[in-house]
């Protein structure tokens, strides 16, 4: 398999890397987005199954597919071979470098590349052919639409509303991303200033049916905050993104066009985000079709079956990367002297040990290095791990590509400060300026697995060997 062999490739030639690698990619493909809609979404004959509800396809004139992700060519792959004949056509945006292919094509289903996490013109334009889409067919109560929505898809799916220009997107995202926000915060901001998030997909499919299968990307699974919402109720308002901009100290930095409209908001001159009790909810059905705790039970199952004493530590954790890094590095020395037993109590998890520790942390940028938060919290733990035998420690973001870069995450031992030592390298300098990357990179000690076309947060692993 693809995954498990690059994995072997970039995890080091101790003996527990091939073990390692194949449980990394186990764990990756109980996540795969096909295989995840397939278990949601089947056919018997006429009748569509979707999560506990069945569909009768005769019942519908035609079948529409629109979504965006980084998931989302492989769940269009996993809709045209359910629906078949049955579906009409389709727009779906996913992850795309400018100039780069996007991926084969998928007759009826048009796969349309966007940047991700800034968005770009590509990702305006497919998403108004979306929006034309479901408006000059002008979905009717005899149709069907299948939202297919992952990760990504809040900056994949974008729609400003007039008066709002791109570039004030793209301003106000980086600003977010860099000052420590969490994705909470981020999307509440996001669903206010964009016409498809909080609810804007269910309106636009109105009155057709509408099922959305969703893989989320979120902590905790908030169906309202992963990719922002685009068919979920949205309970937050104006004057709560107005309220994070000033918690953060943007609102003096934040293009006026934005702030304008926020605050027109907030006075009730503009109409807010689609709430529960809209119309428009009334035949949408959410389906959530894969998570972070999928992943987390497959690596249990998986640390087991390898012959490791295994545990789910937490599939919760948030926060500053590099906190949570010194975290993880204070709990796998605990792992390595008491068996995670802690004191006087007998050991839980004697070696062979595998904690699995699942969530999605922030970076609150101080400096103008490379790195992605998974690469921070290696890079933060380097120090705290220093001369443990026989332990590892390795982050992974599940998409395969860690902020703005071609790794996944990084490996840490208790040798690796030594090594960067050797190097001259100082991890607390790296550190000041968030350049984990090439600190890695130096080392060969950067994961790399290629994109996995799945998204459901990041894991670390903890091995005591």
């Amino acid at each position: 398999m693809e995954i498990h062999r690059l994995l072997t490739k970039t995890l080091k030639t101790a003996v527990w890397g091939p073990t390692v690698a194949r449980l990394l990619a186990t764990t990756l493909e109980a996540v795969e987005p096909a295989a995840a809609v397939k278990r949601y979404l089947r056919r018997e004959g006429n009748l569509l199954i979707a999560g506990e509800r069945v569909y009768d396809l005769t019942n519908y004139e035609r079948v529409f597919v629109v979504g965006a992700g980084k998931a989302g060519a492989p769940m269009s792959r996993a809709a045209v071979a359910v629906l078949g004949e049955n579906l009409t056509a389709g727009i779906v945006i996913v992850k795309s470098e400018e100039g780069s292919p996007v991926t084969a094509p998928l007759t009826p289903i048009a796969l349309l590349g966007a940047r991700h996490p800034i968005p770009d013109e590509r990702g305006v334009v497919a998403t108004r052919r979306i929006a034309e889409l479901l408006k000059l067919e002008g979905p009717t109560e005899q149709d069907l639409v299948l939202a297919l929505i992952s990760g990504g898809a809040s900056a994949l799916l974008t729609l400003p509303p007039a008066g709002i220009s791109l570039n004030d997107i793209q301003e106000l995202t980086t600003a977010m991303l860099a000052c420590g926000a969490n994705i909470r915060e981020i999307n509440c901001l996001r669903k206010h200033l964009d016409l498809a998030k909080g609810g804007g997909l269910a309106r636009m499919a109105a009155p057709a049916t509408l099922i959305s299968l969703i893989l989320s990307d979120v902590v905790g699974n908030p169906l309202d905050v992963i990719a922002s919402g685009p068919t979920y109720p949205d309970e937050t308002t104006f004057a709560d993104a107005l309220a994070i901009l000033d918690h953060y100290d943007l609102l003096a930095y934040t293009p006026a066009p934005l702030v304008t409209r926020l605050q027109a908001g907030q006075r009730g001159e503009i109409a807010e985000t689609a709430k529960p009790q809209n119309p428009v909810f009334a035949k949408v059905q959410n389906v959530l079709v894969g998570s972070n705790q999928q992943a987390a039970a497959a690596a249990l199952e998986a640390a087991q079956n390898a012959g490791f004493n295994a545990m789910i530590l937490t599939t919760y954790a948030e926060g500053e990367a590099r906190v949570i890094g010194r975290f993880l590095a204070a709990t796998a020395r605990e792992l390595a002297t008491t068996g995670f037993g802690g004191g006087q109590l007998p050991a839980k998890l004697p070696r062979p040990a595998c904690l699995i520790v699942g969530g999605e942390t922030t970076v609150t940028l101080h400096g103008d290095g490379v790195g992605g938060r998974n690469q921070e919290i290696a890079l933060a733990a380097v120090r705290d791990l220093a001369g443990l035998e026989n332990v590892a420690l390795i982050t992974l973001a599940t998409d395969g590509d860690d902020g703005p870069t071609d790794a996944a995450g990084a490996v840490v031992t208790g040798e690796t400060l030594a090594q960067a030592q050797a190097l001259g390298l100082n991890p607390d300098a790296f550190l000041a300026q968030n350049d984990s990357y090439p600190f890695f990179g130096l080392l060969g000690d950067l994961l790399k697995p290629g994109l996995t076309k799945t998204n459901v947060n990041d894991l670390a692993f903890i091995f005591a060997f």
